[in-house]
């Protein structure tokens, strides 16, 4: 349960949203969409493009809490809240409208397992960091 571990699977985490959204800000034309051949509607563009700017915008949050991970709590757990209720949002979808690609389910349990898990790592670090002070 070391800093070191929770900064690198921080990092590997937030190269995700910081790669897909890359992609995503892409459109329709992003390989994940493209292959479901969607119509070419300028509303859907643009709020995929939207969305996926904001999905990198928590990547590059994330990267930059990595160097102060044990003092940047206010900000860690709101990232994993935000991923969390999109996690919700997943399952939500997943009874209403059907299984996802088979990645997605995946995704869903990271999201909504994993954010309790990794804000209850952060909390253990930053208070064993804080145990060390005088």
């Amino acid at each position: 349960m070391s800093k070191r571990k929770l900064q690198v699977a921080t990092a590997i985490l937030a190269a995700v949203p910081t790669i897909t959204g890359l992609l995503g800000m892409t459109g329709l034309d992003d390989p994940l969409y493209a292959a479901l051949h969607l119509p070419r509607d300028a509303t859907l563009d643009s709020n995929l493009r939207f969305y996926a700017g904001v999905w990198l915008g928590a990547g590059v949050a994330a990267f930059s809490l990595l160097p102060r991970i044990e003092h940047e709590t206010k900000l860690f757990r709101a990232l994993w809240l935000m991923i969390f209720l999109g996690g919700l949002g997943r399952l939500a979808s997943l009874f209403l409208v059907g299984m996802p690609f088979p990645p997605f389910i995946g995704f869903t349990v990271l999201e909504v397992v994993g954010a309790p898990l990794f804000v209850w790592w952060q909390h253990r670090v930053a208070s064993a960091t804080a145990a060390r002070r005088p």
